[in-house]
């Protein structure tokens, strides 16, 4: 990776009765972000289903942090259908604004 790379991560916590919680307690989303424009190189979560790791990076690698916010969580809303939904907006939300920040 180049020097122009950042790295963040989200937080979230998803339901009682979901196996992230009973296996790691919260949600956590982490990118690799090219610092200069703000699109996402890589994305991992902390999913108990390698399948579910793989869809999530699908609906974030190659967007941009800050600028697709609105079609981010559109895309989550109309194609992700799993009790961890709102997790993965909060912690994407959560990353967000670890970014605005920086």
């Amino acid at each position: 990776m180049e020097n122009k790379t950042i790295y963040i991560t989200g937080e979230a916590r998803t339901t009682l009765d979901n196996a992230i919680t009973k296996i790691y307690g919260s949600f956590y989303l982490a990118f690799v972000i090219d610092s200069e424009t703000g699109e996402i190189l890589k994305a991992d979560c902390n999913t108990t289903l390698e399948l579910t790791r793989e869809f999530l990076k699908e609906l974030f690698i190659g967007k941009i942090i800050d600028k697709d916010e609105e079609a981010i969580i559109e895309e989550i809303s109309s194609r992700y259908f799993a009790s961890s939904s709102r997790a993965i907006v909060v912690a994407y939300r959560d990353a967000l604004q670890r970014f605005k920040k920086r």
